[in-house]
């Protein structure tokens, strides 16, 4: 079978108009797919060209397919109907490798065309490494490759303003516009480069703070059927779920000349991005740390299975709208959209996710994701959520590793591991009760932020849930919910 190329599937191609420093299955699946449909559907004219942002020995690039490859995006639509849908990629036009084409990766610089950068480095790619210099080919961090183009820029075109570049970074980290900028603006100072070009950063360059949401799960398992169905050969096949969501905090320059408006509402620039980060964090994160220590104590295994039982599902649906949602600053109708769109996500049939696999550092996440919810919900109503203080009492009991002879690895600080450890088999032991192991839990103000048992009445709560589970099991517990 012929392996993807231009010259055997000959198509459009496009003015290079993107730098992206990231080659990774994220970015073809999101960034790259979105560009694709623009260029397709509104003309904006937005070739590709990646930068590999880190040293790797690699035997294949993107170049060995000249930029084509196909995105393979399934999962349940709207209606809640299984969609599977192939399109052929060409908003990418080639791979560099700055540790090997250093000239190459400068003079992309010079071109006037190119506009916008987009990145996804890792969380930890927007970093400062102080021995990073300016005649380094290329710095090691991904900033100060950035920079470097940066200046290469301002010098070749004398600081002109309508050179300057809209830099969107796509790292899963807070103010991850704001967090590049300062950060490019310290390599300024440490390569002491002139007080000019750090003005031409701050007055022509704009850093947008985002908010990226699509789940890609790469190369498909399956590909040797889709590759005969499509009728060639694709090492860089990506698959990807229905959904997405591009939150985008920054001037309008962006939206304007890249036309984003078509995409919306899944793409959309806003004011503050901060509502959002609280919508998917609360939402989407918040209702798989509610799901997995329910879901799992109940006998299941998968995300999919957990929403396929009435049982757990009816839980994670009043945990959102009764409980989470009216915590939420966002208009209700949007917060039920976006809970109509996550309960999809989670059902969706091409993916198996599995619960253990998500219920890593399962305190962290309760603290970061449903802590909030929870005190928000008895400041406004006076009463703790029950569903909310359910999966309380069900994370600790998780947390016991072992019921009914079968058992589970806990991943987790090792201190939390510990206090759990020896909690539990003091319970077992008759020598604490339920109401003890919760006042122990909830009393670490170093990991809570507060100690949580001044709240009034939430050791009871929570108590309360967890003397049903350890009692009656986790279904006879779930049932007595109201």
């Amino acid at each position: 079978m012929q392996r993807l190329n231009r010259h055997d599937f000959p198509g459009s191609f496009y003015n290079e108009r993107v730098i992206q420093f990231g080659e990774g299955n994220f970015l073809r699946a999101f960034i790259d797919w979105q560009i694709d449909w623009l260029n397709e559907h509104h003309g904006i004219d937005a070739g590709i060209v990646v930068v590999r942002p880190r040293n790797r020995e690699v035997s294949d690039s993107l170049n060995q397919q000249q930029g084509l490859y196909t995105t393979l995006i399934r999962g349940l639509n709207e209606q809640g109907e299984r969609v599977s849908e192939t399109r052929l990629i060409r908003s990418l036009n080639r791979e560099i490798h700055p540790y090997k084409q250093f000239d190459d990766y400068l003079a992309l610089a010079e071109n006037p065309q190119l506009r916008f950068v987009f990145s996804n480095t890792t969380e930890a790619g927007i970093a400062f490494v102080g021995t990073d210099a300016l005649t380094d080919q290329p710095a090691s961090s991904f900033p100060g490759k950035l920079t470097q183009l940066l200046w290469a820029r301002f010098t070749h075109f004398n600081g002109a303003g309508d050179k300057g570049w809209l830099i969107v970074p796509c790292e899963l980290i807070d103010h991850n516009g704001d967090t590049l900028r300062e950060t490019v603006l310290r390599y300024a100072d440490h390569w002491q480069l002139p007080a000019t070009f750090k003005t031409w950063i701050n007055e022509h360059c704009a850093f947008y703070n985002t908010l990226v949401d699509r789940i890609v799960t790469g190369f498909p398992q399956d590909s040797a059927q889709i590759e005969t169905e499509l009728g060639y050969q694709d090492r860089y096949l990506v698959a990807g779920e229905v959904y997405y969501q591009f939150v985008i905090q920054g001037p309008a320059m962006l939206a304007d000349e890249l036309k984003l408006n078509a995409l919306a509402p899944q793409v959309r620039m806003v004011e503050d991005i901060a509502p959002y980060k609280a919508q998917k964090v609360a939402i989407l994160n918040g209702a798989h740390t509610a799901m997995v220590p329910v879901a799992f104590l109940a006998g299941l295994e998968s995300v999919g299975e957990a929403m396929d039982d009435s049982a757990i599902s009816h839980f994670v649906d009043k945990l959102l709208r009764e409980e989470v949602i009216p915590t939420l600053d966002l208009p209700a109708d949007e917060l039920h959209a976006f809970a109509d769109a996550v309960q999809r996500r989670f059902r969706n049939p091409f993916i198996r996710h599995a619960l253990l696999s998500i219920a890593l550092n399962g305190m962290t996440k309760f603290r970061t994701r449903l802590l909030t919810p929870l005190l928000t919900s008895h400041q406004k109503t006076g009463q703790w959520p029950p569903h909310l203080t359910f999966a309380f009492a069900a994370l600790i009991a998780f947390y016991r590793g072992e019921s009914e002879g079968k058992s589970w690895p806990l991943q987790d600080d090792a201190q939390w591991l510990q206090r759990y450890a020896e909690g539990w088999k003091a319970l077992q032991d008759d020598q604490i009760s339920p109401e003890q192991l919760v006042h122990s839990v909830l009393s670490d103000a170093h990991h809570w932020g507060e100690d949580l048992t001044l709240q009034p009445g939430l050791v009871a709560a929570v108590s309360q849930h967890l003397q049903n589970i350890i009692a009656h099991g986790m279904r006879e517990a779930l049932s007595q919910l109201r």
